[in-house]
């Protein structure tokens, strides 16, 4: 598992500040030397859907995904754990069918030898982000599921937004910053 994350944090990251980086130089280039690369623009959105896709690997461990839960915060404790387990299990099913149909995908690319049309390369190279990032998070979600059905009801903890920023900056921390950019008013 920590492989898994270790690879889609440093995919994330490496697609966003290299995508930025090249989308800055192609600008610099642009408006200064009147030329810019022709094929930046290709690769920058190729850097980014990896980085997106396996973002999305890293947000599923971190409970970070958008999520209605006004009713399951209200649930009792078994209820909401029976909520959590078919939330996580829908998902499960709905990644390992984009895993499925992305690697189908990846396949044709492959038997059609299609090249992208700027940087020259085989299309199958940018699009296999599909089906592993979506592997990856059948695997995270696999996990989840585990760690729920293994944790008594009573034990499972409730995380909504605000709870997630304060355990992540530290109660104390959070108020300071509150205190320093409103002027104390708060």
């Amino acid at each position: 598992m920590k492989f898994i994350l270790q690879i889609s944090k440093f995919i994330t990251a490496f697609g966003i500040a290299a995508g930025v980086a090249l989308a800055f130089i192609n600008v610099i280039a642009r408006y200064i030397f009147e030329s810019s690369l022709s094929w930046a623009s290709e690769l920058t959105i190729y850097l980014f859907l990896w980085s997106l896709f396996f973002g999305a690997v890293y947000c599923f461990k971190k409970d970070a995904h958008i999520a209605v839960d006004v009713f399951t915060q209200k649930a009792p404790p078994k209820l909401y754990k029976i909520l959590n387990i078919l939330t996580l299990l829908v998902s499960l099913i709905y990644v390992v069918a984009i895993a499925y149909y992305g690697y189908k995908y990846v396949l044709l690319y492959i038997d059609l030898g299609e090249v992208s049309v700027d940087l020259d390369i085989p299309l199958w190279i940018p699009y296999v982000a599909v089906p592993i990032s979506f592997a990856f998070s059948a695997i995270v979600l696999i996990d989840k599921i585990i760690e729920i059905i293994k944790t008594p009801p009573e034990k499972l903890k409730r995380k909504d937004e605000a709870s997630m920023i304060l355990e992540e900056l530290g109660e104390e921390r959070f108020i300071k910053e509150i205190e320093k950019k409103t002027g104390g008013m708060l």
